[in-house]
């Protein structure tokens, strides 16, 4: 299959994943639960669920257990967003080409929709009989929890809104990135490997391999949003374009420049493919992960 058929599979699946495993609309409190159903579904790449199913392909992870992953993952990504876009935060009113979550229903809804989905994630993870081995669904379960939380992703944008109208250098960018962008996706990569029955989601050297894959794609990812938020339009990106400058937040493009910018990002996805290198063809949907994130229009 071609990554862009799989990929649309893959995304397909997700969304059906969603589909179900969201509580349904009509149940009560019907307001949370369609606010809730009207972040997670229908937008979005789907860049995390896509990583997981990667490198779960690539250990024999079984679909049905990457589906729960996947489930898990966009929940914890779209609360992030939900509560990114609010006033005490980005302030945002466009996410995923349509209005964001407080507008659309209001603040006290939006924090709830967090909040839901956060728990909805952990919910999903801790289903009886999700591993084949308990230890493993537990590993699972704090990963995902350390990379969502204070040394995770809520850390990174505690330091982005700390870091609004100064002047970082771009190591302390880099730290806060690792947090706030890179630290699910390195668990996205990771909790699909751990989620396979082959010897590989057990062996260390991959594993370090695929963490280190997972650090360096999540850098790559926020370098190329940098990039897109100082040269795309609203329409393309979906989101408030120029966000980032208008204020004053520090970036990639902003410390940098423009073309530095866009060399790092190359020279990211090449270190990407040199860590993938050994594991050969395996990892195949993970190189093409790679290429796609950055062939995004920059």
């Amino acid at each position: 299959m071609k990554f862009p058929e799989w990929m649309a599979n893959v995304q397909r699946r997700v969304e059906q994943a969603l589909e179900q495993r969201l509580p349904a609309a009509q149940l009560a409190p019907q307001r949370l639960h369609q606010a809730m159903r009207y972040a997670a579904l229908g937008g979005g790449k789907r860049v995390r669920p896509l990583l997981a199913f990667a490198a779960g392909e690539m250990t024999g992870a079984p679909a049905d257990r990457l589906d729960v992953i996947a489930c898990a993952l966009e929940s914890i990504h779209v609360y992030s967003l939900v509560h990114d876009d609010m006033p005490c935060m980005d302030d945002d009113t466009l996410r995923r080409g349509k209005p964001t979550v407080h507008v659309q229903y209001d603040q006290a809804t939006a924090l709830l929709v967090g909040d839901a989905l956060q728990t909805l994630a952990f919910e999903q993870l801790s289903l009886p009989g999700l591993f084949d081995d308990s230890h493993k669904q537990v590993r699972a379960i704090a990963m995902l929890a350390k990379a969502s939380g204070s040394r995770g992703m809520a850390g990174g944008q505690a330091i982005d809104l700390d870091s609004v109208g100064k002047s970082i250098t771009r190591e302390e960018l880099e730290f806060m990135h690792i947090h706030k962008t890179g630290a699910l996706i390195r668990a996205a990569v990771m909790l699909g490997a751990l989620a396979g029955n082959h010897e590989s989601a057990s062996d260390s050297a991959t594993l370090e391999r695929l963490d280190h894959f997972g650090k360096c794609i999540g850098l790559l990812f926020q370098v190329i949003d940098d990039i897109l938020d100082e040269v795309a339009d609203t329409a393309t990106l979906g989101k408030t374009a120029g966000k980032d400058a208008a204020q004053d937040k520090p970036t990639y493009v902003s410390i940098i420049g423009l073309t530095p910018a866009r060399t790092l990002a190359r020279e990211l996805a090449e270190e990407a493919h040199d860590t993938l290198a050994p594991l050969g063809a395996n990892a195949q949907r993970l190189k093409e992960i790679t290429d796609y994130i950055v062939s995004r229009p920059f």
